[in-house]
């Protein structure tokens, strides 16, 4: 309880962006605890902490599930003392198929996960921000591209993406006499599994199938960074980081 180390959250931990991420953050002197669904997808990222792997507090979660969000909140105030970061990072996607055939479950499934999942956290994160002292912290949720523009046949993730848009900006608002800051990041086309299949070729607005670059994902953990480390009197609001040559700013 006495490390002053700060203490940072990060959802969908196990692969990708949030791993990334964590893995950052690590390396810039945060104890962070990582949470997904899968705990030998969490171990995988202690693993790769290597050293610094006594600083990574794995927890399985379903972040979808608030009595499994209750739990990491409660783990991570009890374990490591306090909360200064929350980075709201899980999300899912839902088939590409045509909107009107898309199961209401399917809808559901991605609500739960993006949505839900984002606000439940956020609740989770104020309430331990606001009580603790020094008192505040910062959230930083991961929009995607998808929160501007969609790709076809895509309008669970988007909806839930332009959800998230509305949330960093209530959350803002509202944590602003906790001093709690929030902003978002909106990423495009990062170099994980999720975005594997741009290198292989995905549909475009006008029907075609195309190849789009990459960007390595390490350029987004130092965003987040950069996010992070500001002082609680600054705030990056939004922010856009993107493989420059992928066809988003533009017509077609």
């Amino acid at each position: 309880m006495n490390d002053q180390r700060k203490v940072a959250i990060v959802t969908g931990a196990g692969s990708g962006i949030g791993k990334a991420v964590a893995l950052a953050l690590l390396e810039n002197g945060y104890r962070v605890a990582v949470a997904g669904r899968r705990g030998d997808a969490l171990d995988s990222t202690v693993r790769a902490a290597g050293s610094r792997g006594g600083d990574v507090l794995p927890i399985v979660t379903d972040i979808g599930n608030p009595a499994s969000v209750s739990a990491l909140f409660d783990g991570v105030a009890q374990k490591l003392g306090r909360l200064d970061l929350l980075f709201n990072n899980a999300g899912t996607g839902a088939p590409a198929v045509p909107l009107e055939d898309l199961p209401v479950e399917t809808l559901q499934a991605v609500i739960n996960t993006n949505l839900l999942g984002a606000f439940l956290c956020t609740q989770h994160a104020i309430r331990i921000m606001k009580a603790q002292t020094p008192r505040g912290g910062r959230i930083i949720n991961n929009g995607s591209i998808s929160a501007h523009a969609p790709r076809p046949n895509s309008a669970p993730y988007t909806a839930t993406k332009h959800a998230i848009t509305g949330l960093t900006k209530s959350t803002s608002l509202d944590g602003r006499k906790y001093d709690i800051a929030c902003g978002q990041i909106d990423i495009g086309n990062a170099a994980t599994e999720m975005a594997a299949r741009m290198a292989t070729g995905v549909p475009q607005a006008n029907g075609e199938i195309a190849i789009e670059p990459l960007m390595d994902v390490a350029h987004v953990a130092s965003a987040v960074v950069y996010m992070a480390s500001l002082p609680i009197i600054a705030n990056v609001q939004f922010m856009t980081v993107m493989a420059t040559k992928m066809p988003f700013v533009g017509r077609g």
